[in-house]
């Protein structure tokens, strides 16, 4: 961790669709990492793009980070701190590290192709810097009007990096990156570095793909921090699907909203979402704070990290299984189950979603479809009725019947168990009958033995 009392981490998605799980592996190690160490989460709508920002997906996100369980502790659209990058820009300008360049993106690539065929690196050149005033006024009479370039200095910045150690960038092999376009609009990179300086963000964690924007931010950065230190930064590894591709938010059925419509648990999708691909196995936790123990981000993998449906499938299920009732009361009230913490300890561990919970409840307490016995397990059915104990019934009642039925018919194993499970449940595998015949309840389990 950064040094200071405590960290603040920031996840900083374009409201321009639902995020998805590659997105929630960012957004729950920050809140993890905030969370392990006491400090603070927030959450910056980097919304500059005003064409492709909508309100509607800046509400979704929120309330995709509330279900993962991790609420942001403050949040902030870039498009109301406008003033803060303009002022910024100002100042790069008066310190001649924001330039203007007046090259067309035809003119641009002309020039790298130009550059390729001497064998030269595609980087600009710098011609803009030459400009004299009188050329800079005709090129605008001619109705252009300039992209402003930050003049990098052509040095190797390194750091420390959370996730990988040593990093460096050679700065000499980059472009010098254009901050605002023509219209006067920013591109990412000024932004970002503007709102981790006035938002005090110790720790920048995001995906590999930012490492090399990580030079040039800190050369942003020291150019406008007054003295001010540096974050720590930590590029983890990428998510991607099973077959090795990237995810995006084309990705549909991915987004965080699309799983919790299918019924899948927070905490599984939290859980695989930072476990895999670190050193840690992928399991089901308890709660957040168990999986914040368990992330350390100097044990991510420095290989992609691939996620698979049926492994999330797998955990959800897992997770599910240990559930206590009280986690999951309100859902199985809204469901219309009524079984009480009974019925959902004998069934959870048969489930792989908390909403299956109502198949077996229609077993319980409604009138399920069950399949005609054949006459050999019907006279057989029909002996069993005849040696069901009174009431009332406990989970040793059916025990106590198995071996009254044993010694009347003779049958044991298979042919002993697997009529009865038929007769009192329709399927050949589910929760323990001793768990449910007392919810079945006599009358029950009498007219499913002999209609």
């Amino acid at each position: 961790m950064s040094a200071g009392p405590l960290p603040i981490v920031r996840f900083a998605p374009s409201p321009t669709g639902r995020i998805h799980i590659g997105n929630a592996r960012v957004a729950v190690l920050n809140a993890l990492y905030a969370r392990k160490h006491g400090g603070r989460f927030i959450l910056r709508f980097d919304d500059t793009d005003v064409l492709r920002s909508r309100d509607d997906f800046a509400r979704s996100i929120r309330e995709d980070l509330v279900w993962l369980g991790i609420p942001p502790d403050v949040v902030v659209r870039q498009s109301d701190r406008t003033a803060l990058y303009d002022a910024a820009a100002e100042k790069l300008k008066a310190m001649g590290r924001l330039y203007p360049c007046y090259e067309t993106e035809d003119e641009l690539e002309r020039r790298r192709k130009r550059q390729a065929a001497r064998h030269l690196p595609p980087i600009y050149d710098r011609a803009a810097l030459s400009l004299t005033a009188d050329e800079k006024a005709a090129l605008e009479a001619e109705g252009r009007r300039p992209h402003w370039r930050f003049l990098l200095d052509r040095t190797v910045v390194a750091w420390d990096d959370l996730v990988r150690g040593p990093c460096t960038v050679d700065c000499a092999s980059l472009s010098d990156p254009v901050l605002v376009r023509e219209d006067g609009s920013y591109l990412y990179t000024l932004p970002s570095v503007v709102d981790d300086i006035a938002l005090d963000i110790t720790d920048v964690i995001r995906g590999e793909d930012h490492v090399t924007n990580t030079g040039v931010q800190i050369q942003i950065f020291e150019a406008l921090a007054n003295g001010k230190p540096l974050p720590a930064f930590g590029h983890h590894n990428l998510l991607t699907t099973a077959s090795g591709e990237g995810l995006s938010k084309r990705s549909g059925h991915l987004s965080i909203g699309a799983l919790r419509e299918d019924g899948l648990e927070p905490l599984a999708v939290a859980a695989l979402s930072v476990l895999v691909g670190s050193a840690e196995a992928v399991r089901p936790v308890a709660s957040l704070d168990e999986l914040a123990g368990l992330v350390d981000l100097a044990r991510l993998s420095r290989a992609p990290a691939r996620f698979d449906e049926a492994e999330l499938a797998n955990l959800n299920a897992r997770t599910v299984h240990g559930l206590p009732y009280d986690a999951v009361e309100a859902r199985l009230t809204a469901l219309g189950i009524a079984g009480g913490e009974a019925f959902w300890l004998a069934v959870r561990g048969n489930l792989a979603r908390v909403a299956d919970a109502a198949t077996w409840w229609e077993v319980v307490a409604g009138d399920p479809s069950l399949p005609a016995p054949s006459p050999e397990d019907a006279a057989f059915l029909a002996q069993a009725a005849a040696v069901l104990p009174p009431e009332p019934w406990t989970q040793d009642t059916w025990g106590a019947w198995i071996e009254a039925v044993k010694q009347a018919t003779g049958r044991k194993g298979k042919s002993l168990f697997m009529p009865l499970r038929l007769a009192l449940t329709g399927v050949e595998h589910g929760p323990e009958l001793k768990a449910l015949l007392p919810m079945i309840g006599r009358e029950g389990v009498m007219r499913r033995l002999v209609g």
